[in-house]
């Protein structure tokens, strides 16, 4: 990333160049009016990460593997992805230390131990005996 705007950074990652609707990807990742004008060599952790995130967005990919998504986002950040990641249609692999995201998304569990592997169709608190 260097000191292109994070709109003319995102419009080499699109088929459609057309600024509106590479800004539509950066809306949806909260970044609005002029912050989508910023200089990606001037952004936070989060803002990276929610840039990366639009990245993928745009790409199209049916099959996402995504290691602690809500690390370094803000709490409107985290609701987005949250809900993002609950509609997206494709195949989705995460590991996360984030409590409710693995609750509100997940719905199959797979946890490796040194023994094997636990492969249960089921919400994170059913998994955890919580309900």
């Amino acid at each position: 990333m260097g000191k292109e705007s994070i709109t003319d950074w995102l419009r080499q990652y699109s088929k459609d160049p057309d600024e509106t609707y590479v800004r539509s990807f950066l809306g949806r990742m909260l970044f609005s009016g002029e912050e989508a004008l910023k200089p990606v060599n001037v952004l936070s952790g989060g803002e990276k990460v929610r840039c990366v995130l639009s990245k993928l967005m745009l790409s199209g990919a049916n099959f996402l593997i995504l290691d602690e998504p809500t690390n370094h986002l803000d709490m409107e950040s985290i609701t987005a992805l949250n809900e993002g990641m609950k509609k997206y249609t494709g195949n989705l692999i995460f590991c996360s230390h984030d409590h409710q995201l693995t609750q509100t998304v997940a719905n199959r569990i797979l946890d490796i131990k040194n023994d094997g592997l636990i492969d249960k169709e089921t919400t994170y608190n059913e998994y955890l005996g919580l309900e």
